[in-house]
This record gives structure tokens, sequence and C-alpha cells, in this order.
């Protein structure tokens, strides 16, 4: 190792960058895979799906159950020990707690993942509890358990238990709850990322659940989850499910047009489903971890097939060592061992390098990953074991090219000189090379192809503005009160365009919904549409496009309760001729049992109210009656003068709603957070990409530096006899471009096939055009002549004296 340091550092530092990738992606697989695992009954926890059956159309599959399913379920299923409903606050993204102590400042915070639970809820799910008991904490009326760092927050260190703080929902309205338990995050993952818990019991969403009653049809609004017996049999309770719909929803399924069927989740299978695409919180994609298997898997072959060749190449220089060993006396098997704890040595330094590698990269990581990722001994040592013993396993196939084949030489041939690398030998070398270069040619192509998609939905026509919008959320009883006085004071400055209300805007999640059918259909013919609720100026500042009629204006009063505006989609799949038609035409819809209808005043150019992994759906605009529909205040700045319009709406509140913490985020911001799982994957693919290329590059770098001193005297010879520089460099180069040219040929075509499929889980995409492997081929060849290049000029610029002296 002290007489090569170059081909050992390349070798050892090659090996390390592969492991340490390889640890990082598996480090992150690991994560993914053990959601909820630590769950006492992790085994015997299912959450309660929906396949919503729709006539024409294909099944919908949700989490979402209504309330009084679950509690039916244990009812008529002995297999089920017991259940839990789970609701989010899903009407506002962060929930106002406030605490007024009997001295001091009053304390206000705005506070994202707030749920609504049953009692049972910590029953089914293990939490640790460092303030009260988990048993009750949420069977009193109006009580809320808080995490560690909530209650912190209001209470510093002093005890929570018992303490009276009021929350302002959009979803439950704005009551007292008295804190009946603290809980420690432990940063374990969970599908359920829970920063506060309200009790069902005391507040609006108990009074709708109490006003539908046993509804088993509509308000599909909850979580449900089951604990089955040990040992129960999950296929054989899911197939008992249809004869319980049928008892409970048949008549009022079919009545509406629809029908239902439901189906069991397991636990496990939550953060990684693909059948049900949302839930608690986004499930993660197979389809992206088996991007990333592939990717860690590849970069080690490549760090691996780098460690091989560079060891097999240079064993050839020691053939001569070889000859005097044995012409010494040595034995075939001390020559065997000397050569394989040579290359375990080296593969053993190379696996603490990455250890070390491993733990310094953990923050980049969690940051391109948007995860919490630790490196603990105790939790992953199995997973370091398995490394280690990759690490000796590399290391024992590496050494053993050399320990078998060179012990077995003849010491007269090599000490003769007529020892040559064979033909098998150097076509082994020259396939691994085209390999690793064929590896690295796909990721340059998928890096490219994600990087591309990623900028096309970031720039794609909406059908929308959703540049210059400022999003105000209205998240209180007293921020809808101050609706209208903001607004006109807002509308009524030169820095902004317009400003409009609405109970959703494109982007987030809205579970507001109608199935909708023309006059002389029935319900099953409905169509289903997303309802937006929204204020008459909501449409003209977002910039929808009208097609046919008009839009909702303070003109036209008599709007409110019975218009609705649709977009082209509905009334194409209601089968009108036209958006013409379709103008003061009755659509229809079940409500309660009742059948109700809307007159369609005008109709809008599509647009994607959801991101662009989804098809374009049908979708409808009501005007609300009062500020208390609207959870959103957007603002349309003009041009250029964003930062007075957003000066202008904190003034604004500062006025009118000086309790609250001022809050806002830009909607085309907001819109981009639906593709934080592809974001996070580019991000991902990226760093890899250059790892990989970066290890290809070390490796083809030590072979080229080790051919030219192979060739060192053929060099001298040939710059004797007239060669100039650039012949040599050509002639050292253009093999090693060969092969290149040959991984770029090969490498292609499945690079492509690969990002094709992954392409298709995006409704609207960039498809793959030939420019990408234009681009690809340049980047390849570019890589490997700077490479090659810069050993080829320093063999072509020796000194010929020194490599003929000694003939």
């Amino acid at each position: 190792m002290r007489k090569n340091k170059f081909f050992t550092a390349i070798n050892i530092f090659g090996l390390s960058i592969g492991l340490c990738c390889c640890m990082l992606i598996a480090l992150y697989l690991h994560y993914e895979t053990s959601y909820d695992s630590y769950q006492k009954n992790f085994d015997d926890l299912y959450q309660l799906g929906t396949a919503f059956v729709i006539k024409g159309g294909a099944d919908k599959n949700t989490a979402n159950t209504p309330a009084p399913m679950a509690g039916a379920m244990k009812q008529d299923f002995p297999e089920v020990v017991e259940t839990a409903r789970l609701m989010p606050l899903f009407a506002e993204d962060k929930t106002l707690i406030q605490y007024v102590p009997n001295s001091g400042e009053k304390k206000t915070f705005l506070e994202p993942d707030g749920f609504i639970a049953d009692p049972s809820f910590f029953k089914l799910f293990s939490y640790h509890f460092i303030e009260g008991g988990a048993d009750d904490a949420l069977s009193g009326t109006n009580t809320i358990v808080l995490s560690e760092a909530i209650a912190k927050k209001l209470f510093g260190d002093s005890p929570a238990l018992n303490r009276v703080i009021r929350v302002n929902s959009n979803t439950n309205g704005e009551y007292d709850f008295k804190v009946t338990g603290v809980f420690s995050a432990d940063g374990r993952p969970s599908h359920i990322k829970a920063a506060f818990f309200l009790s069902l019991s005391g507040g609006n969403v108990e009074k709708s659940v109490i006003k539908h009653g046993a509804n088993f049809a509509f308000n599909n609004m909850f979580y449900s989850y089951l604990q089955l017996k040990h040992g129960a049999d999950p296929a054989r309770l899911e197939s008992k499910f249809p004869q319980f719909i049928e008892k409970y929803a048949g008549n009022d399924l079919r009545n509406a047009g629809f029908y239902k069927k439901q189906f069991l989740i397991p636990l496990k299978a939550i953060h990684l489903n693909e059948v049900v695409t949302s839930n608690v919180t986004p499930p993660a994609s197979r389809k992206y971890l088996y991007v990333l298997v592939s990717i860690a898997v590849f970069t080690l072959l490549i760090a691996c097939i780098n460690f091989m060749n560079l060891a097999t190449a240079r064993s050839s220089k020691r053939s001569s060592e070889v000859g005097i060993r044995k012409v010494l006396g040595a034995e075939r098997i001390s020559l065997i061992a000397q050569f394989i704890g040579e290359s375990v040595f080296m593969s053993l330094i190379a696996f603490i390098v990455a250890t070390l590698l491993t733990l310094l990269m953990l923050k980049t990581l969690n940051h391109a990953s948007g995860r919490e990722i630790t490196l603990s001994f105790a939790e992953h040592g199995r997973l370091l074991t398995g490394f280690l013993l990759l690490a000796v396993l590399t290391g024992l196939i590496a050494g053993s090219y050399p320990a078998f084949y060179l012990s077995s030489f003849n010491p007269v041939k090599v000490l003769k000189g007529k020892l040559t690398n064979t033909a098998a030998v150097i076509a082994l070398r020259k396939g691994l090379v085209v390999f690793q270069f064929m590896i690295s040619v796909i990721l340059i192509i998928a890096s490219v192809v994600i990087s591309r998609q990623m900028a096309y939905m970031q720039t794609a026509d909406l059908g929308f503005a959703k540049d210059e919008q400022i999003v105000i959320p209205l998240r209180t009883t007293a921020s809808k009160a101050a609706y209208n006085a903001m607004k006109t004071k807002l509308k009524n400055n030169g820095s902004v365009a317009s400003a409009g209300g609405s109970l959703y805007y494109p982007g987030i999640f809205n579970p507001s919904d109608n199935a909708f059918f023309r006059q002389g259909q029935t319900p099953s013919d409905g169509k289903r549409t997303r309802i937006n609720t929204v204020d008459e100026d909501f449409m003209q500042t977002l910039g929808f496009k009208v097609v046919a009629g008009r839009l909702f204006s303070a003109q036209f009063k008599a709007d409110t309760g019975d218009r609705i505006i649709v977009n082209e989609r509905l009334v194409k799949e209601l089968g009108f001729s036209s958006p013409e038609n379709a103008i003061g035409k009755n659509i229809y819809y079940t409500n309660d049992q009742k059948q109700e209808s809307f007159t369609v005043v005008g109709v809008v150019k599509d647009f994607h109210y959801e991101d662009l992994h989804l098809p374009l759906t049908p979708y409808g605009f009501e005007l609300g009656g009062s500020s208390k529909a609207f959870n959103y205040l957007i603002v349309h700045s003009k041009r250029g003068k964003l930062s007075n319009a957003l000066a202008l709406a904190e003034e604004a509140w500062r006025e009118y709603d000086p309790n609250e913490p001022f809050e806002y985020t830009f909607l085309d911001a907001e819109f981009q957070k639906n593709y934080a799982a592809d974001t996070q994957l580019a991000s991902l693919v990226r760093y890899f990409t250059l790892i990989a290329i970066l290890i290809s590059c070390l490796g083809l770098f030590g072979l080229t530096a080790f051919s030219a001193e192979q060739r060192f005297k053929e060099i001298g010879v040939r710059k004797v006899l007239g060669a100039s520089i650039s012949g040599i460099v050509a002639m050292l180069s253009i093999d090693f471009l060969k092969l290149i040219v040959l991984a770029v040929i090969i490498g292609s075509p499945v690079a492509w096939w690969v990002m094709n499929n992954w392409l298709q889980s995006f409704a609207y995409r960039r498809e793959i055009d030939w420019i990408i492997f234009v681009y690809t081929f340049l980047i390849a060849v570019g890589i490997g002549l700077l490479t090659i290049g810069s050993q080829a000029i320093k063999a072509a610029l020796a000194n010929p004296v020194k490599s003929l002296r000694s003939e």
C-alpha cells in the first residue's frame, strides 16, 4: 500500500463512496418500511378502506368512512376487538391555540397537524404519555392531548395537566378545552403525524355526527381503525362486508346513484399502499423506492467493479514478486492468503471510511428527503453487519483473481517475462468498464428526465393565474368576521389587482363533492364533481377563462344558493352538446335522500385544481352567502407590486384582527407542495448520479493510468520514432472511448424504458425525446475525455529517455 499510494487511494476511496451511498439509501429504505412498526398491536391493527363504485367509471379507493361505520362493525363482527375513529382538522392547515394565564401575557400559536379522535384511540395506538394517562385522556367533553413541544410553548416547564386553553378551528368551531394528557414524540416514523388530539365530544364535529345519525352512505370524513382478535383472518372478515353494507346502506346508496365496497388495509401496509393514494399522511411511492434500490445496487456494483478491476490490473505487476517467492520456497496457500488478506484489509478500511462518511452525510440526506433519519449502532446493528460482510465479500472476490491466478504461475516463465494478460481477462475488464458506464448513462438520463418533468410541472399552464397570488388563511371566527373589511381595504389600493374569498383553492385537499345528473337521468348516472364555495370576486382574482355564460359578480345577488358555474369537463360528461347549450339548464343531485338542483350560469375552461399526476375531472363553483363560508382570502397583486401588496395585507390584518398572528403563503408555492415526493426523488437521483459518475471516473482514471504505465516503454519508442503528442493521446484514449460509446448505446434504451414507465404516473407529462440521448452522449464522452485525457497527456509528455535508458 505504501509503494502504490495512488492506486490504493483510488481503490479505497471508490469503494468507500459506493458503500456510503448504499448505506444512505439502505437507511432511507429502512425508515420508509418501518412506519408504525413500534405499535404494540402492529400485527392486529387495520384501517378500513372504502371503494366507491360509480356507474361507468373506475372504482375510487379512499381511506375514508362515515362516522357510524366503525361502531357498527364492532357490534356486528366478533373478530373486531376495538375500534377508533380519527379525523384531521381538514378545513385549515393550522389551528389557532391560545392560553390566557391568570397573570401575564396571552400566548397565541398557530399549530399544524391537529386531529379529532375517539377515547379508544390511545388503546389502539401506543403513545408515551409524560403527563396524564392514555386510557382516559379523551374520554371527557372538550378535552385535548398535546405534544410535549406545544405544551412547552404554552406553559414552559410548568405542568400542563388540567390547564384550559382556547382552540379556534374552522373544522370544529371555537371552544375551550382542558388538557388531559401530554405525549412525547420519539421520532419514530408513523403515518399519523399529530401535534395534538381533540376529543370528539364537545365540538361542531360531534354536532354534525349527531345530525347525520346512522347514515352510512355520505359524510365519509373519518379514518376508522379496527383491532382484530389475534389470529383472526382478515380475508374472512372482508368477505362479510358486502352483506354489512347492504344491511346498513344499501337503499341509501342506490338512491344516491353509487355503491360502496369496504376493505381492510393492514397497518404495516398503509405508508406504502398503492391502492389508496391519499391517507392521513401521503403514502410513499413504491416506484420511487424501487428506483432508489436500483441506484443503491448499481452504485455499489460500480464501486465493487472498480475495486476488482484495479486489483486485478495491478496484480500482473506483481508477477515477478510471485515468481521470486515461489523460487524461494513459498507455498501456494501462503500466496493465496497474502493476496486475499491484502484485498480484504483494504475493503475493511473502505468500510470504516464509508461508515464515517455516512454519519457526515446524514444531514444532507435528511435535507434532500425531508425525513429525520438517524444512524444508531443499536437500532441498525444488523444493517451495519450486513455492509461489513458485503465489504469483506467484495475484498474476497477482488483478491481471489490474483490469489488463485498468479499463485498458479510457473516461476520460470514469470521470471523470463513471458507472462501476459490473457484475452479473456482483458475482455472481462473491458466488459466491466462498459457495464459501470452503462449504469452511469442510465442515471444521467434518469436525472435529466426527472428534472425536465419537474420544470414542466412548474411552468405548465394550469388554467388559472397562479403567480403573484397571496393566500391568507382565515382560520378563526374573528378573521372571518374581519374578511369584508380587509378585502375592501385591499381592493381599494393601487398595488392590488383583485381579491376574493373561497372555501378551498387549487392545489389543496377539497372533500366537498356532489354527483350531478341531467334532467331525465337518474342518480346512478351522476358524475362526481368537486364543489368550491367562493365569493363574487374569487374567479376573476384567479383568472378563470369563461367559455360560455358568465362569472359570479356583485350585479347578480340572486346567484347565492341555487346557481353554479362548472368546468368544460362536467359539461362534456353530462352529455351537453356544447358549453353554450348547458347555460340555463338545471343539474340535479341528491342531498339526504332529497333531490335538489343548481342552474348553470357559466362554464369555465378546464383547469387543474389537483396536481398534474391526476387527470382533469368535473368541478363546480357555488356562491357563498356570507364571509363565514370562506377559509381563505386570495390577494392578486399587480405586476411588480407583490411586496407592497403583502405589506398592505399585513397592515389590514393588524388593524382588523390584531389578536391573531398574520400568516400567508403564495399560491404557486402551495401548488408545488403536491410535488414534494417528486422533488425529493429528483434531488436524490441527482446526488447519486454525480456520485456514480465520480466512482466510474475514478476507476477509468486508475485503469488509464495503469494502461499508460504498462505501455511506458512503447510510448518512449514511438516518440523517438517521431510520433506526435496528439497521436499518442489518441492511441491511449481511443480504446476507452469506444467502451464509453458502447455503454451509451446499450444504456440508452434501458433508460428510456425505465423512465417512460416512471412518467406514466403523471397524467400530464413531457415525453422523452431524442435530444436527451444526444445530451447524454455528449456528457458521457466529455466526462470520458476529461478522465482519460489527463493521464494520456501526462504519459505523452513524459521524457522518452527515462523509459528507454534501462534497455
